[in-house]
């Protein structure tokens, strides 16, 4: 299964975040939105960070007071694992897995063009299995 089948099962509704924004203004988007991480986009639409709940936590920790006022791409999480629409899905699990992330940014050469989460993959990945189950069960009663 590729990254691509991943974004036809979930949509490519994309939210970003401007690099000048602050940082109260990304967690309000987190908020209102449920979501736990902000693709960061320059004025072109490229991907330069990612901005997530991990970020805002260690904002807390190390500045305390007065962090919202900061801009995101002050604190982003730069150069962030990406992924292709041809990458298959396990290898990006892996790389999820290896770098403790639960989302990736999909990227089509240096546009950005989704994200995957890891909540996306284990949904594909069920929605796969449960198909397959389907037919075989299919295929076995159907010969009996």
């Amino acid at each position: 299964m590729l990254v691509r089948d991943v974004l036809e099962s979930k949509g490519r509704r994309i939210l970003t975040i401007d690099c000048e924004a602050t940082v109260s203004e990304a967690i309000a988007k987190l908020v209102q939105n449920n979501i736990g991480s902000l693709p960061v986009v320059d004025e072109n639409g490229h991907l330069i960070g990612i901005f997530s709940e991990r970020d805002v936590l260690r904002l807390i920790h190390n500045r305390g007071e007065g962090f919202g006022r900061l801009r995101v791409c002050d604190v982003m999480t730069r150069d962030p694992v990406t992924c292709h629409l041809d990458d298959d899905v396990d290898e990006v699990m892996g790389k999820m897995s290896e770098r403790r992330i639960a989302k990736v940014p999909v990227t089509a050469g240096q546009e950005l063009v989704g994200i995957v989460s890891v909540g996306d993959v284990v949904k594909a990945l069920h929605d796969k299995l449960h198909t397959e189950n389907q037919q075989l069960m299919s295929y076995i009663h159907g010969s009996i």
